[in-house]
Order: C-alpha cells, then sequence, then structure tokens
C-alpha cells in the first residue's frame, strides 16, 4: 500500500515540530552548568522518561519485535534484571555522586584514583559509545529507507542533522524536555499501532493467543542451569544461552549497574537532578516503565507472527517486519504516526548520545589540560564538539549498513564489551580502601581483554560478559593494587 501525503505530511510535522521545540532552549544555555546539566533543575518524572527515551532507540523499536517473532517473551528475563540493576545504582553509586559538583561520571574515578584513570575510563567510554550508538543511527535507515525510499545515507543524513540542530542549540535541556515529548509519541504511536494489528488478525485477539500458545510464544521464564550437550559425567552451567532466567536476572542486573552506573550517557540525566532523592526516584522509576515497554514491543512482534506466520527469512531480516507491516499494511495516517514514533525514538537516542559525548570529551578530556579557557569558550567549544560527534556517528551508522544481523543484539555486545572492565574499576572505587590507580588500571586492561575474548572467540553468551569482565577487572585489580601498596587518594 506505502505511504501517501497525509502520512507523509504527519512525518514531516514532527520532524519540524520538533526540531523546533528543541530549540526554544537555546537561549538558557550560559554556563557549561546550563549546557551539560540543564543548571541541575529538571524534575525527576523528566528525567524518568528520558532516561527511558535514551535506551530506547529504533533499534529497539524494530528488533524486540523480530526477536519476540522468532522466540518468545524471554528477553523480558533480561529486563527484569535492569530493574533490579537500577536499585542498586540508588543504593551504591548516587550517594558518590552526589558528593561534590560533578560533571561527568568519570570525575568520580580521578576523585577516588587520580587523572590518569579517568582520562583511560573517559576514552573507553567514548570510543564503545560511539562504536555502539553509529549501529543505532544505522538502524534509522531501516525505517526511513523503507517509508520513504529515500536511501539509507540520505535518512542517516536527515535524521542526524535536525537531532544535531536542537541538540547543538539547547543543551542537556533540550534533550530531556524533547525526550519526555518523544516518549509520549512513541509508546502512544506503538499502542495505536498493536491495536490496528489487532484488527488485521484474522480472528482477532482470540486468534493470536491459539497461534502464540501453541508454540509457546508467551513464554517468559527460561529455568534452565545446565548445557544439555554437556557430559553427563561433568555438567556445567549454560553460558551460551543468553535469554535464561539465570543470565537475565544477574546478566541484566550487572549490565545496567554499568550502562546505567558508568555510563556518562544516562549518569549526566542523574546528575541533572535537583537532589539525590529525586535522582534515584528517576532511575528507579524508569525502570518500571521499560519493563512494561519492552513487553509493549515484545507483544508486537508475538502478533506479528500471528498475521504473516511466515519465517523471517522471507523479510530478509527479522528488523524490517515490523518497518515493513506499518508500511503495507497500516491505514494511512496510522502509518505515518509510527514511522514519526520510531523517528522519534531515533532521535532521542541521538541527541543523548551526542550531549553526552561531547560533555565526557570537553570536561575529561578538553577541560583538564586547557583549563584557562573561559567558560563562553568552553560553551563555544562544547557547541563544536557536538558537531564533530554527529559527523562521527554518521560515518560510523554509514560504515554498519549491510554489516549487522539483528541490530539490538549487536548494540548491547558493542556495548557489553567495556561495561566489565568500567564497573569493574567504579566498584574497586566504591568498595574498596586498599585499590589504587596502578592495580585499578592493570584490572582494567584484564578485564577488557576478556571481554573481547568472550565476543570474539568464546560462545558465551552477551548477557554473561559485564558479570563476567566485572569479576575479572575488580579481582585483578584489587591484587595488583596489593603488589603496589601506595596510599588510596581520601
Amino acid at each position: 500500500m506505502g505511504l501517501n501525503r497525509i502520512d507523509l505530511l504527519i512525518i514531516a510535522l514532527y520532524l519540524a515540530g520538533i526540531t523546533l521545540f528543541g530549540l526554544r532552549f537555546r537561549k538558557r544555555q550560559r554556563t557549561m552548568r546550563d549546557y551539560f546539566l540543564a543548571d541541575r533543575n529538571i524534575p525527576w518524572w523528566a528525567i524518568s522518561l528520558s532516561i527511558v527515551a535514551a535506551e530506547t532507540s529504533t533499534l529497539t523499536i524494530i528488533s524486540i519485535p523480530g526477536l519476540a517473532y522468532d522466540s518468545n517473551f524471554t528477553f523480558l528475563q533480561v529486563v527484569m534484571g535492569y530493574v533490579i540493576g537500577r536499585v542498586i545504582i540508588s543504593f551504591v553509586l548516587l550517594p558518590q555522586y552526589f558528593r561534590g559538583e560533578l560533571y561527568t561520571a568519570y570525575q568520580l574515578i580521578e576523585r577516588r584514583f587520580g587523572p590518569g584513570l579517568r582520562t583511560v575510563t573517559a576514552g573507553l567510554f567514548l570510543l564503545t559509545r560511539a562504536a555502539a550508538e553509529g549501529v543505532r543511527v544505522y538502524a534509522v535507515s531501516i525505517v526511513v529507507s523503507i517509508a520513504l525510499g529515500t536511501g539509507e545515507v540520505a535518512s542517516i543524513a536527515i535524521i542526524t542533522l535536525l537531532t544535531l540542530i536542537y541538540t547543538f542549540e539547547g543543551g542537556l535541556a533540550a534533550v530531556i524536555w524533547t525526550d519526555v515529548v518523544q516518549t509520549f509519541i512513541y509508546v502512544g504511536g506503538t499502542l495505536v499501532g498493536l491495536v490496528t494489528i489487532l484488527h488485521l488478525v484474522p480472528g482477532g485477539w482470540g486468534s493470536v493467543q491459539a497461534i502464540a500458545s501453541g508454540l509457546h510464544k508467551f513464554r517468559m521464564f527460561d529455568l534452565s542451569i545446565l548445557n544439555p550437550a554437556a557430559s553427563s559425567h561433568w555438567p556445567h552451567l549454560n553460558f551460551a544461552k543468553p535469554y535464561t532466567l539465570w543470565a537475565g536476572i544477574v546478566g541484566g542486573a550487572i549490565f545496567t549497574l554499568a550502562s546505567h552506573g558508568t555510563d556518562q550517557l544516562i549518569v549526566q540525566r542523574l546528575l541533572a537532578a535537583r537532589n539525590q532523592r529525586q535522582s534515584a526516584l528517576a532511575i528507579v522509576s524508569s525502570g518500571i516503565a521499560v519493563f512494561f515497554q519492552f513487553a509493549l514491543f515484545l507483544l508486537v512482534g508475538v502478533m506479528l507472527f500471528a498475521y504473516y506466520r511466515v519465517p523471517s527469512s522471507v523479510f530478509g531480516r527479522a528488523d524490517r517486519i515490523y518497518p515493513t507491516f506499518i508500511v503495507s499494511h497500516m491505514p494511512h495516517g496510522i502509518a505515518g504516526l509510527l514511522i514519526a514514533a520510531i523517528l522519534a525514538a531515533a532521535m532521542s537516542n541521538l541527541s543523548a548520545a551526542l550531549n553526552s559525548l561531547s560533555s565526557s570529551s570537553i570536561m575529561d578530556l578538553y577541560v583538564r589540560f586547557r583549563p584557562e579557557v573561559s567558560e563562553a569558550g568552553r560553551l563555544r567549544l562544547a557547541r563544536l564538539a557536538t558537531v564533530r560527534w554527529a559527523l562521527v556517528l554518521f560515518a560510523l551508522a554509514v560504515l554498519a549498513l549491510h554489516r549487522v544481523a539483528r541490530v539490538v543484539e549487536v548494540g548491547l555486545q558493542i556495548a557489553s564489551v567495556a561495561y566489565g572492565a568500567l564497573l569493574g574499576v567504579f566498584l574497586l572505587g566504591v568498595w574498596t580502601k586498599r585499590a589504587n590507580q596502578r592495580g585499578a588500571m592493570v584490572g582494567m586492561v584484564f578485564g577488557l581483554a576478556t571481554e573481547l575474548y568472550l565476543w570474539r572467540w568464546s560462545p558465551v553468551a552477551f548477557t554473561w560478559w559485564v558479570p563476567i569482565g566485572t569479576c575479572v577487572t575488580f579481582a585483578v585489580g584489587y591484587g595488583a593494587s596489593a603488589l603496589w601498596r601506595v596510599q588510596p587518594k581520601a
């Protein structure tokens, strides 16, 4: 059926409207505190929705339904771990972040260990966040090229440019408040899409339930512990299966400890809260919202399976199923709304990445070596860094074309490679008194090497990479620190 003028008008109005809305905040940016922390004056509920939007990219909306199309609801086990991890963050890391005036997560590392390790952790964040974000930006091209036929590179360029405009001008305040609007748009659009799919499936919900139940599509828990392929004499834990209850709870919780407790993308939002209590309320409530959101996306995938009843390979890749359905079968107007909803998720995630990459590169690297630069000069450099990171992400997204399969898992895998090393170092600083900078660096090298091995040469599922990398970093870092008994910083 394709999109018509009404759909295109809805998409155009959304893109223009959200860009103009973000530009409303440009006059409020006078200092680095304004630009990177929104003057620490954002209410908890807005931060909560912004966190949800920041971790919900286009790849989430199109790939999670594809995941359910091919499998079932077991991915929710990982999301349960996400909720647990957020609760731990509110007790373990937030008190540390609200001791003093911090702009980035890695200033905490300098306060505990020294400037050298701050540079290393910030650099690792910049590299892995840019790589993972490049895959997420690439996911935009899947949707836009199917919907508008503009071509993949042109699609990436359009979204990157429009997001850059309001992020460049409005800083974190524009990012957070546009995130709030975009969250309502993509969740509302998904709900509309869910109802529409239900009406298009012959037999309605009864048919969906019968088909899905017969194939165990609603299965949520996988309690398997041992690898059935292992010798009966020497059974061992099944680390190759990504979506078991144990991998989900342990892996999901520790992954979230790293992604929301040490990654500047999320920590920056937590630091923008009015106080520690509001920050804790924001992070915990975002976990509850994310759980229901992922359940919604998975349900869309199951309903699409009930509609098509063909292998995902018919579409080329599972990620193409949902956008193809929107363009081909959704009524005009609703199709445009859903494409706008997917673009909303893309822009909110991209704006979050641009602002966090800019804040870390300026505050953790440039300003430390050029402290004489004035506040106005720093603000100009921050905006310039935002432009440069937009160009980097555009280039990485273009490189990702035709090189990845299911994008949501690729994005999680790239992030997981570094998260264990980062979290291990943070826990060394928070939980121990004996750990020192030299020992922590050695632990970080070993942890990162372990995760690279797990990624490239091991059958271990990505949900276990962060827990294993964290344990290796912590253990080696603590042991190495004992060899260099340097008095730790207060």
